[in-house]
């Protein structure tokens, strides 16, 4: 059964979110709000952590994983950025969008995608997300909560019961429940090639088409 911490979303208290990241940092998969939809996640550097989400999502390892940053600085230190890739980045983040960079070699190998060493990241336009990962001083993995062959919940108390024997953590907002498919979901934005490309459209797709 998992922890439950009710946490102010603009005003965190300070001590519960200390309670959090001490678990994470012992390796604690949580459920946790962001400024798209809810997202299973764990400390970047927790292997066992990563093992359990790919598990829970049956994710194979050639599937590389998400994870969200605090700031566009520190996107740096996890990913390659070119002059005019930071140029269009710097205008959509923090925001509903998930970037594709080539990656660094602080990023774990586990989160990769074993042939291409490109890496997912975002920075959540959510205070209490820039808050844990402040706190922990890492990053945080971020996989959309969904669960392979299920009945979708309506409501973030069926999300909680339904993650509650699956997770360590979870956080309690007052986030609205989305769905985790369709315009719910982050822009992707390939920023690989020369050119930046849009691979998946979804929440705040008009800015991103305005400014690429």
């Amino acid at each position: 059964m998992a922890t439950r911490f009710k946490i102010h979303p603009d005003n965190p208290q300070l001590r519960m979110v200390d309670a959090v990241v001490e678990q994470l940092h012992r390796g604690a998969v949580m459920l946790y709000p962001t400024d798209t939809v809810f997202a299973i996640g764990c400390d970047i550097r927790s292997k066992a952590g990563q093992e359990r989400i790919r598990r829970m999502r049956s994710l194979p390892d050639s599937k590389p994983l998400t994870f969200v940053a605090s700031d566009i600085s520190q996107i740096s230190d996890y990913a390659k950025i070119s002059d005019s890739a930071y140029q269009v980045i710097r205008q959509l983040v923090p925001g509903p969008y998930t970037l594709l960079l080539p990656a660094t070699k602080m990023v774990p190998n586990l989160v990769l995608n074993s042939k291409r060493k490109i890496t997912g990241i975002r920075v959540p336009d959510n205070f209490l997300c820039q808050m844990l990962i402040a706190e922990l001083g890492n990053p945080l993995i971020s996989m959309s909560a969904k669960l392979p062959d299920w009945d979708e919940p309506s409501s973030n108390e069926e999300l909680y019961d339904l993650f509650d024997p699956l997770v360590d953590i979870i956080i309690e907002a007052d986030a609205e429940y989305r769905s985790p498919f369709g315009d719910h979901l982050s822009t992707m934005i390939d920023f690989t090639n020369d050119v930046p490309e849009i691979t998946r459209e979804g929440l705040g797709i008009e800015l991103a088409e305005k400014i690429i």
